[in-house]
């Protein structure tokens, strides 16, 4: 029964995030694991600092001492993981992994669901979702790296923009 993988968190020694990830993608190759560990992930940013008056951008972690593995569970992936150079352990109580929920892994942006949408900027389009659920507007941008559309609705007579997800309105056939 081919489970489905999930992100857990590992912590690590600090300042060795990349050596961890780096260890572990390096096993992972030579036992042929990719089956079960698919993904390792530090999580950074891009950061300009300003030093002596010169601004230099600056990759900088978000999570120090953690990395992220995306995973199917079982008592191998869990050795190969646990057994890594520099990691202390999974995160969870007693060291028993708990996974990463859904709501957590899109709040830090680990996975980038691309969202088709079948409108673009100066449709008409029908709220379907939400307080404005049943009214009718126009889009005036679309932001899908935020998943988020403007539309300006016409309510009590007045033009009303309105900030929604793109789940929230379809277009009008």
């Amino acid at each position: 029964m081919p489970e489905e993988a999930k992100w857990y968190v590992v912590h690590t020694y600090s300042g060795y995030e990349n050596k961890v990830a780096s260890n572990l993608e390096k096993t992972v190759e030579n036992r042929q694991l990719q089956s079960l560990i698919q993904q390792v992930l530090v999580p950074t940013e891009t950061v300009t600092e300003v030093k002596d008056e010169k601004e230099r951008q600056v990759e900088r972690k978000i999570f120090p001492g953690y990395v992220l593995v995306k995973m199917i569970l079982t008592d191998e992936s869990w050795y190969v993981v646990r057994n890594i150079r520099g990691c202390t352990g999974f995160v969870g109580p007693s060291s028993k992994p708990i996974p990463l929920t859904e709501e957590e892994v899109a709040r830090l942006g680990v996975e980038k669901h691309e969202v088709e949408v079948s409108y673009k900027v100066g449709d008409s389009v029908k709220i379907v979702d939400g307080s404005l659920e049943g009214f009718v507007g126009t889009v005036e941008s679309i932001d899908k790296e935020h998943n988020r559309v403007r539309v300006t609705v016409s309510m009590f007579g007045r033009e009303t923009p309105a900030e929604l997800e793109l789940s929230e309105v379809e277009a009008i056939e």
